[in-house]
């Protein structure tokens, strides 16, 4: 039941609100403001920027050009020649504790020692013993094993050509997909490149893809090539597509060459009107991979991004920090794309890459053209039911913002002037800044029950404001250790309650958090 809250008499009661002077009480410690930042991003482009542009290459085949053509605008200096390698290793499967191998038809397995045996078609569950059934009962065969098709591919999570090699490090399963360089081609272009784009640039595409997977061959292990991001996205059989396929068959061998060697034949989405020097993005130079004009990009959707709303702490986890970023101040490379940031903070002032700003803020590149921000800031801890909170916003490098309570699914502005409301609150509320169609994080501001105390003889009693009949209500006493709890009841039909005192000392009345609500405390009292 809503109660009014009740005045504190002091005079002539053996309780009095608050301690006295000289008793030595710790004051009260304030609770930190509370602030909900956001980020407003715009920019242009997608990907690191450097090489080739895929949009770029859209544009240049559908002018014409030939994919060599293509390549030699992106790669500077680099010459078409032959591949070195006709096989990859590509890890399928890593550190997985159960493996499923399918056949519809009769397929072969090797053990390590190079001695083959016969399988019939059909589904082969494999753990880390590597137990097969070859000639009758399930035998443990000296691993890694290489698993032969027959005249269809190999199925794990997907279907696969070329033979898939089970090893077991660490008690766990890896796969890796034995392939011609060729086939893993046709299983990685479409998943780069939309497969309905002209001819030349998906030649293009697969030149690069090829030129790139031998760059990055990995040593030291027991494969060549992670079959995700780590190096290219490879979905086997799934991954194919015809044009994708006849393009990689089109240019059968080919890589990108620099003094004899596979390039890294790195590309990208969208440059957003010119590609990036290696040595800003990297601080090297590259010879092959200078910045050049990229008139093409503006047919991609992301030639021009943003405004797009990144909240504080999306940057915050991203750069592992541990307190709220309160602003970002941006230093810009030769391109104009930003080379560096540094992140403020309440605990002062960390300098990270443009690159690593980017991945912790889920940006499409580091070419930002426009950065804003929306900071909304309440006063910390709860809000008693019935008063009113002052909200204070800050706006900068945007106009017309102002602050505003979402109430049902809706918003409506709240305060003059717009960046400062101060409302009464009744119930937790929610708010936010915003400028037109662009959006703050949400602050949210907790609500917690009024409760007041007051002597009556040896106990304590009052009013809780506005939670229902039956709330527990807890009389804590201070000590060395902290509160600690010396009587419970609940409250009564009018929110009322009477809680007995012990002994002389100092308390506060509590409510527990409940209906919606935040604790609930009364002021600190002095029992003499």
């Amino acid at each position: 039941m809503l109660r009014m809250l009740s005045g504190l008499i002091g005079a002539g009661l053996a309780l009095a609100v608050s301690a006295p002077a000289g008793v030595g009480a710790p004051a009260p410690s304030t609770p930190a403001a509370v602030t909900a930042t956001t980020f407003v991003v715009s920019g242009r482009g997608w990907g690191h920027g450097v090489g080739m542009s895929q949009y770029g290459a859209l544009g240049y085949a559908q002018d014409g050009w030939s994919y060599d053509q293509i390549l030699g605008h992106y790669y500077t200096g680099a010459e078409l020649g032959p591949a070195p390698v006709a096989r990859v290793r590509v890890l399928v499967a890593e550190a997985k504790g159960a493996l499923t191998l399918r056949s519809p038809v009769p397929f072969q397995v090797r053990d390590v020692f190079g001695k083959t045996y016969p399988l019939p078609a059909g589904t082969l569950a494999l753990g880390p013993k590597l137990r097969v059934p070859v000639n009758g009962p399930p035998t443990e065969l000296a691993g890694p094993i290489l698993f032969l098709p027959g005249a269809v591919p190999l199925q794990l999570d997907h279907a696969y050509r070329g033979q898939i090699e089970i090893g077991v490090t660490g008690g766990k399963l890896d796969a890796v997909n034995v392939v011609g360089l060729e086939q893993y081609l046709q299983g990685v272009v479409a998943k780069e490149m939309p497969s309905s784009w002209p001819d030349e640039a998906l030649k293009a595409q697969a030149v690069a893809a090829r030129s790139y997977a031998l760059a990055h061959r990995l040593s030291g292990k027991p494969f060549d090539l992670y079959s995700d991001v780590r190096s290219q996205v490879y979905g086997g059989v799934a991954g194919e597509t015809a044009r994708t396929t006849a393009a990689v068959q089109g240019t059968k061998g080919e890589v990108l060459l620099w003094e004899g060697k596979p390039i890294d034949a790195l590309f990208h989405s969208t440059s957003g009107g010119a590609t990036l020097d290696a040595a800003e993005v990297f601080g090297r130079p590259v010879p092959y991979l200078v910045g050049v004009d990229d008139p093409h990009s503006d047919l991609s959707p992301v030639h021009r991004w943003g405004p797009t709303p990144v909240p504080e702490t999306l940057v915050r986890k991203g750069l592992k920090l541990s307190v709220p970023v309160r602003g970002l101040e941006l230093a810009r490379g030769q391109s104009g794309r930003v080379a560096s940031a540094t992140v403020v903070t309440a605990a002062g002032r960390t300098k990270v890459t443009g690159a690593a700003l980017r991945l912790a803020a889920g940006l499409r590149s580091t070419w930002v053209t426009q950065l804003a921000t929306l900071s909304l800031t309440r006063p910390g801890g709860a809000v008693p039911y019935g008063r009113t909170v002052a909200l204070t916003g800050r706006a900068k490098g945007v106009k017309g913002a102002g602050a505003q309570q979402l109430v049902g699914g809706a918003s409506k502005q709240v305060g003059r002037p717009a960046l400062q409301a101060k409302v009464k609150l009744l119930e937790p509320a929610s708010f936010r800044l915003a400028a037109g169609k662009l959006v703050g994080s949400v602050l949210k501001v907790p609500v917690a029950p009024r409760v007041t105390a007051r002597p009556t003889g040896p106990s304590v009693s009052g009013v809780v404001t506005p939670l229902d009949p039956g709330a527990t209500v807890e009389l804590q006493q201070d000590s060395a250790r902290g509160w600690f709890t010396t009587a419970r009841t609940t409250t009564g039909v009018e929110g009322d309650y009477t809680l007995a005192a012990a002994e002389p000392g100092a308390y506060r009345v509590r409510v527990a958090p409940a209906q919606g609500f935040a604790e609930g405390l009364s002021a600190r009292i002095e029992l003499r």
